[in-house]
């Protein structure tokens, strides 16, 4: 009897079910997607989901195949209706499985700064709100819960350094 052999591009019909039953055995991800975004103050924006407690970045997770710094910008159109242009990566956050959630990447991108006029209209525009709000940063740190309030520091020393910071689990990986 002989070994099947692995098909080649030169079957592509045959290549293509090959890598498809690859692709279905390989692990998924779940992405999350914020935004820091400051206003002319130097305060940061905040959000208060009504989802789930505690205050967070704006910002949410991506949809299927949908690249993260799409999802932060779908987001922000749909809870803030807000249209941004991301100024870079600051955080990637490899948070391992807790609770009934698997492992996931959370991005937080550069938001830059809004003129003053912008932040004074923002306001929730869904069900997925119940405030935003800018805050100083130090207040900004007490209103996150652990894992994000960690993001959110990294952050802060990546808009810094001006170097974007890789986390594990929200401790510094590298």
């Amino acid at each position: 009897m002989r070994p099947t052999q692995t098909p080649t591009p030169a079957d592509p019909d045959a290549w293509n079910a090959y890598l498809a039953e690859g692709n279905a055995k390989q692990a998924r991800k779940r992405v999350a997607a914020d935004v820091l975004l400051r206003d002319a103050a130097g305060r940061v924006l905040l959000v208060n989901p009504t989802y789930k407690p505690g205050w967070d970045l704006p910002g949410g997770m991506a949809e299927s195949n949908e690249a993260p710094e799409d999802a932060v910008r779908r987001e922000l159109v749909e809870e803030l209706g807000l249209h941004l242009t991301l100024r870079g990566l600051l955080v990637v956050d490899w948070v391992a499985p807790h609770g009934p959630w698997d492992d996931q990447l959370a991005f937080i991108f550069d938001g830059g700064t809004l003129d003053q006029d912008q932040a004074d209209r923002l306001r929730p525009r869904d069900g997925e709100l119940s405030e935003a709000a800018f805050v100083p940063t130090a207040e900004a740190g007490l209103r996150l819960r652990d894992r994000i309030q960690r993001r959110f520091e990294a952050a802060l020393l990546a808009l810094d350094t001006q170097r974007p910071q890789y986390l594990r689990d929200g401790t510094p990986a590298i």
